[in-house]
């Protein structure tokens, strides 16, 4: 099957603590993986859609096994490099308290942030219909920003559309600066052609939490289709024709691990823009993704539920 999909980003090791409480008295973890654009990735092929994952990895044994387990969920790793020089991220989720988790990331300097310009091979971009990137990926490191700038550039050469998700991470943004990141964030916005953020992102970017304000904005920035995600309500969608409406979200009993379901939303919009859903019928598909991902356990969730 031909890439549809190309992603890129950081994936990490996870360590989970098994045992509920601060992560000094834990004795015993889980090992997992997390990565939003890998967590996209593998919902868009449980989907049954085609993705490429580029990324770095470190050449050791967690590296190792990153790449066989994304590998291993149908994703294409074709692209994944190794630096011998610098490891593969890590970082450890732990349980304050039934269905509250922390998490403590231990990336600096890891294999992913080393991505640059020249990891991007043209043939990633000649199969392709949609490059999906995050606001994680261009405040890992100067060369990460610029590889992202990179292949935006590269998937409107080739005609790909080209979606972004904000995923805000504040922590590793503080090196940049709020007012800069602020406007890094909005002009990543204004190149894309699927805009994903959350309300509370999108309120931070420009200022307002009234959706149309949002919509009309970004439009004015240069997005095209723009949705806001606002967790349990709704999601607004507003299309580059000034369409717009709301999707009411599936009601989920219990959250069990909030982890995740952004990236599961976004997996249901594209898969259903590829299938050539309407966007509200598409949006509709990431809502009921995004229930399935914060009512179970992990973030490696069986999204065609979300078909049924």
């Amino acid at each position: 099957m031909e890439t549809e999909v190309i992603t890129l980003g950081e994936t990490m090791v996870v360590l989970e603590a098994t045992d509920t409480g601060p992560m000094k008295y834990a004795n015993y973890f889980q090992k997992r993986f997390g990565g939003a654009e890998s967590n996209f990735a593998i919902g868009m092929t449980k989907l049954g859609h085609a993705v490429t994952w580029v990324s770095k990895i470190g050449e050791d044994e967690l590296g190792e096994y990153l790449l066989h387990a994304i590998r291993g969920e149908g994703v294409d790793t074709s692209f994944v490099t190794t630096d011998a020089e610098a490891p593969t991220g890590l970082y450890f989720k732990e349980k304050r308290r039934p269905n509250q988790n922390h998490v403590h990331y231990y990336r600096a300097g890891s294999a992913a942030s080393k991505l640059s310009p020249d990891d991007l091979h043209e043939a990633v971009f000649s199969e392709g219909k949609i490059l999906h990137i995050t606001g994680i990926t261009p405040f890992l490191s100067e060369t990460c920003d610029e590889t992202v700038e990179r292949a935006i550039d590269r998937a409107h050469e080739h005609g790909l559309m080209v979606s972004f998700d904000p995923n805000l991470r504040f922590k590793i943004m503080q090196w940049y600066g709020e007012e800069q990141a602020k406007e890094r964030i909005r002009s990543l916005a204004a190149k894309s052609d699927l805009f994903l953020p959350g309300l509370d992102e999108a309120e931070w970017m420009y200022g307002t939490r009234d959706e149309q304000t949002i919509a009309a904005r970004a439009w004015k920035d240069g997005a095209k289709d723009i949705v806001i995600k606002n967790g349990a309500s709704h999601s607004y969608y507003a299309d580059r024709y000034r369409k717009e409406g709301s999707v009411s979200s599936y009601k989920v009993e219990e959250v069990v691990d909030p982890i995740g379901a952004g990236d599961g939303f976004a997996a249901g919009v594209i898969a259903g823009l590829l299938e050539g859903e309407s966007l509200e019928e598409a949006v509709r598909l990431g809502s009921a993704v995004g229930a399935l991902v914060v009512s179970s356990p992990g973030t490696l969730k069986d999204c065609r539920r979300a078909r049924k």
